[in-house]
């Protein structure tokens, strides 16, 4: 994947950072965005953060220090050109700044919202080594992305001169992998066509994030900039029922890409579970988000007087928690088998769960699910846990104490411990496989093993954020390119 940068030497960039002193531009707090003041918030599903004014964005990206060697560059899995979008946005040249974002990612919008800029680009920030906090990278995207979209919505996609690759290419899956790999293609020349099994595009973005993290006009407008580039969206198609892969390559499709997500959801198998209250977060969120409610028996939109709780501590956790806040429920709780500083969600997203109401029954891991006389669930048997040594993962183990159980009464509860892979029908016999259903492929080329396959995102890798799966469809996209490259030259593609 090419790291596409401006010329940090342009006449324009030398001046602009002539006018104030590093001192000057480090002193300047870090813009805080406006949000949604409580209780208001929780009785809509409206976005909490507002996003920056104009010159909220222009004096948050006056702190940037244009870095001769940037480290945000290097957190991001796209490589965002961030000190030349932010440099646009400081001497208000809004047009210029999403033009070099659209470089490299076809996703601001979202990104912008979405992303852990604090453990990427943010986190890798020079304000970070000065123990400051970082520059507002991911609301600086936002800002960018909304400009276009609220005050020149007209404004054309920019295509790339025209590849003389045009081949057909398809997608399989249409959320941040898919979507960031058409974009790529898109823009090299090639005829692409993405094919959804669902009846609406954009996967987990629609699917799995609620309105008030990410409204899903915000979605619609990335996509339709994606049509505009040529990008071809086949919805209720799904590819291993309706068409196979061997029918794609016979109607003249020359590579394929696949990115079908992690949709199965990881349960604990713990007794109780199959009780109807106890519903995995993917189908609540999806309940909650398009009204999609597979063999969900609960009134999920009318909670009042219920007490719901969330297992997990991740950003999809965070998410199903402050739905069921805004569905009325009078206790909410996250249970959590780990302390708060080890949850994997993003900081604000804590935050705003605590705000609004949630309880954190943090070094709590549950072992039962309890159901009363007439099989309905009333409450949850939780094991008290302790930290030990740290796994793998770097982070300490959790284990649990002895004798120490706590019941909790609860009236619904949501598993949000994670996804496993969605694999495809009938794949082809080549492709491998490992045993937990993920798609095997070269890391550095996204190449699966059966020819003119190429994979990524979260059935390759497994349950992840938007970014890195955005970044593996880049990836996949730059090796595809230059495999038909070679094959022109007289090699074959797999």
């Amino acid at each position: 994947m090419t790291m596409e940068r401006s010329d940090r030497n342009e006449q324009w960039r030398e001046e602009l950072r002539a006018m104030y002193s590093a001192k000057q531009r480090t002193v300047i707090p870090r813009v805080k965005m406006p949000e949604l003041p409580m209780p208001y918030r929780v009785t809509v599903d409206d976005e909490v953060r507002q996003g920056l004014s104009v010159e909220q964005a222009v004096l948050e990206a006056r702190r940037c220090l244009d870095c001769p060697d940037p480290g945000c560059v290097k957190g991001c899995p796209v490589h965002n050109d961030i000190p030349g979008f932010i440099k646009n946005i400081e001497r208000r040249e809004f047009a210029s700044a999403l033009q070099v974002l659209r470089r490299t990612t076809v996703l601001p919008a979202v990104c912008g919202r979405v992303c852990p800029q604090e453990k990427q680009c943010e986190g890798n920030c020079t304000y970070t080594k000065m123990h400051k906090p970082p520059i507002a990278i991911g609301n600086l995207e936002r800002f960018v992305a909304d400009n276009e979209r609220l005050n020149h919505p007209e404004a054309q996609a920019e295509k790339l001169p025209i590849s003389p690759l045009s081949l057909k290419i398809a997608v399989v899956g249409s959320g941040p992998s898919g979507l960031a790999f058409a974009g790529d293609m898109a823009r090299r020349g090639f005829k692409v066509t993405v094919f959804e099994a669902m009846n609406w595009f954009g996967g987990v973005l629609k699917s799995g994030i609620p309105r008030f993290c990410l409204p899903k006009y915000v979605v619609t407008y990335e996509i339709e900039r994606l049509k505009e580039l040529g990008v071809e969206m086949v919805a209720n198609c799904h590819v291993g029922t309706d068409v196979t892969y061997a029918q794609l390559l016979e109607q003249g499709y020359k590579g394929i890409y696949v990115a079908t997500g992690a949709g199965k959801p990881r349960l604990m198998n713990i007794p109780g579970e199959d009780l109807p209250q106890v519903l995995s977060a993917q189908d609540y969120l999806a309940c909650v988000t398009q009204s999609y409610c597979p063999a969900i028996h609960v009134d999920i939109e009318n909670l009042k007087g219920k007490s719901v709780a969330v297992i997990g501590g991740g950003n999809t956790a965070m998410d199903a928690v402050r739905a069921a806040v805004r569905g009325g429920a009078e206790r909410v709780m996250i249970v959590y088998r780990r302390g708060e500083d080890e949850m994997p969600a993003r900081a604000d997203e804590i935050r705003h769960a605590r705000e609004e109401g949630t309880d954190f029954l943090c070094l709590r891991n549950p072992v039962e699910y309890v159901a009363d006389s007439h099989g309905n669930l009333c409450a949850m048997r939780l094991q008290v846990m302790e930290l030990g040594e740290p796994d793998c993962s770097g982070r300490r183990k959790p284990q649990p104490v002895e004798g120490l159980l706590e019941e909790v009464p609860v009236d619904l509860v949501i598993v949000a411990i994670g996804y496993l892979p969605n694999p495809p029908l009938t794949l082809p016999d080549e492709l491998d496989m490992s045993r937990h259903g993920r798609i095997l492929v070269d890391e550095e080329s996204m190449k699966s093993s059966a020819p003119a396959i190429y994979a990524g995102g979260d059935i390759v890798r497994g349950p992840a954020t938007v970014i890195l799966a955005m970044g593996d469809g880049r990836r996949a996209a730059q090796s595809m390119t230059d495999a038909f490259q070679r094959m022109i030259e007289g090699t074959s593609l797999s």
